[in-house]
């Protein structure tokens, strides 16, 4: 490579154009932009996209799952069962709730959890289980909610939620996922609860934001939970200020001190033309995907498989692990792709390696499978801003670096 060949290849940049751009002025201009008219709008999209009833939206997917714990009545004296191999706000949630977080390794060379493993790790304080849809595949539910389905007797529920399913409730971390399918099912469509991320570097963004959906089940009051959420998310107040609005209608209550974590209409605006256009955007992403995979894949790189027979992921990450380094080496890589204009990254380091969750009594050595996995992986760029030039010349650039090592 020489200098003036050099490019500038951001990581995860937004796309966004001109019609986003036209949406925000609108809403600006309408004289309403926290939640209203748009962020309605844009939870019935969502609902109907993915074949759900309801959707709610929110600033964050870490505000869903921390939402949907409270709702569950999760607290002090349960226990919530996660990854070791994921973001912390996967994890963090648990702990702002009160409960224990109880975390299990992944299975030998994968980025899932054991689990048997899990199954293991089960007990009647056992609530939730939250698995992690990485890079935008889907887990292996099938096998999941067998282990719970073998696990049933142990559930005491103790909430009047929890009694209607009767069983640990299964509540995905699909910030990566939205738009993914897996054996006939859409992502949102085969946990009893679903969390979609929408920051800045997700597939389809709000800048900030997130979504929850539930599986359709005959015993739910979708109405009640939709209202629960609306509850939760707005200081416990009986009306929305949408609600407000109407002649006359400025009384409200505030049935408990909730919280604050509600989406605006400028966010939902934002993420409605994302989401009118999100199909051409997933299929630029198996576009680069598999250009990645005709050049890497020969190196003998090992790459997390995105399509199959039965699955589609949606394309979020471009998770590739080098063989024969270790972790010091693949920092090297990274550092080397860098100086060749090439932003990359490592997901995830985990968790137990991080301060915090040293001490809450984690240790590394107790999850082998998640460091090996960690120790050698690179996460390419991967998003529809990328020109077919830009992937030849970050494969180029990872052989040039593979040919020096």
């Amino acid at each position: 490579m020489y200098k003036n060949d050099l490019r500038d290849i951001p990581f995860s940049p937004p796309d966004i154009t001109d019609d986003e751009i036209e949406e925000v002025i609108s809403t600006l201009k309408s004289g309403w932009i926290t939640t209203g008219p748009k962020t309605k709008e844009f939870e019935r999209k969502i609902a109907d996209f993915i074949g759900v009833n309801k959707a709610v939206c929110l600033n964050s997917a870490t505000a869903a799952m921390e939402m949907t714990l409270r709702i569950l009545g999760v607290g002090p004296g349960d226990e919530v069962i996660t990854s070791a191999y994921t973001y912390t706000a996967t994890s963090a949630v648990i702990h702002h709730v009160g409960a224990k977080i109880v975390m299990v390794d992944t299975k030998p060379n994968s980025y899932e959890m054991d689990y048997q493993q899990l199954e293991n790790m089960i007990n009647s304080k056992t609530k939730v289980i939250i698995p992690i849809d990485i890079a935008g595949k889907m887990c292996d539910y099938d096998t999941l909610f067998e282990v719970v389905n073998r696990k049933k007797d142990l559930f005491a529920s103790t909430n009047h939620l929890q009694a209607k399913y009767n069983r640990i409730i299964v509540m995905a971390d699909g910030a990566h996922s939205f738009g993914a399918i897996r054996k006939g099912l859409n992502s949102g469509q085969a946990a009893d609860f679903t969390c979609f991320s929408f920051h800045a570097v997700k597939n389809i963004t709000t800048a900030e934001g997130g979504a929850v959906v539930w599986r359709n089940r005959p015993f739910l009051d979708d109405e009640w939970i939709y209202e629960s959420y609306m509850l939760y998310s707005l200081h416990g107040q009986s009306k929305d200020a949408l609600a407000k609005t109407q002649k006359g209608a400025w009384e409200y209550d505030v049935v408990y001190p909730a919280y604050k974590c509600n989406m605006t209409d400028i966010m939902a605006g934002i993420g409605i033309i994302q989401l009118n256009k999100y199909e051409s955007l997933l299929d630029r992403r198996k576009e680069v995907i598999e250009m990645y995979d005709r050049a890497l894949l020969p190196l003998g790189i090992d790459t997390l498989e995105h399509y199959g027979d039965d699955f589609i992921s949606s394309g979020h990450l471009y998770l590739a692990r080098i063989p024969g380094i270790d972790e010091f080496e693949r920092n090297n890589i990274i550092v080397k792709l860098a100086e060749l204009g090439v932003a990359s990254n490592v997901h995830y380091k985990p968790l137990p390696m991080f301060t915090a969750y040293k001490n809450l009594g984690f240790d590394i050595k107790n999850f082998p499978n998640a460091l090996n996995m960690y120790s050698n992986e690179i996460t390419l760029p991967l998003n529809t801003l990328l020109s077919d030039d830009d992937v030849e010349y970050i494969c180029n650039c990872i052989k040039s670096i593979m040919q020096l090592k």
